[in-house]
């Protein structure tokens, strides 16, 4: 956990070019960590806080860990793509962020349609509702700020902006 955004963006900016091998070995250091602290005894039903002040039961920890190691695979351009995640990943992905955002005051009331399956989110600002239908590679990447969302369908108005997750 960082300790501020600013950190976090700034450790990105200096650790990126790192070598490959100097990458790897945080990843494999971070998931042994991760692994040994899991072992041990916990309460997992306790309330833990997040960046940017978000709460959520420590039982979803390794979940969370998931959408970081898979997300970031995304995002290192090397061609996994949202469309290769799979399915019940992105499933329950996009589940827990139509969760997030619900209620959100900078949110309008939003349906989202992915490949038969709906989820609701938003509903705390003004305005909608507004429906948001696309494949579920799509709904995910406009959910969690990797796609722009051009290529989603919008019925009741502009596609909402989401905040920074």
């Amino acid at each position: 956990m960082y300790a501020s955004s600013e950190t976090r963006d700034q450790d990105i900016a200096r650790d990126a070019s790192r070598p490959l091998d100097e990458h790897l070995a945080d990843l494999r250091g971070s998931a042994a960590g991760f692994l040994q602290a899991a072992a041990g005894t916990a309460d997992w039903a306790r309330t833990v806080t997040l960046r940017n002040g978000v709460t959520d039961s420590a039982s979803r920890i390794p979940f969370r860990r998931l959408i970081e190691v898979e997300l970031h695979h995304v995002d290192l351009g090397t061609g996994y793509e949202l469309e290769d995640l799979a399915e019940d990943f992105v499933t329950r992905e996009t589940g827990f962020l139509a969760q997030r955002f619900t209620g959100h005051p900078g949110v309008v009331a939003t349906t989202v349609v992915a490949e038969g399956r709906t989820w609701t989110t938003g509903g705390g600002a003004a305005g909608g509702p507004v429906t948001v239908r696309g494949t579920a590679a799509e709904v995910l990447g406009w959910l969690c700020g990797r796609r722009d969302g051009s290529a989603l369908i919008v019925e009741g108005g502009p596609l909402p902006v989401l905040p920074p997750l």
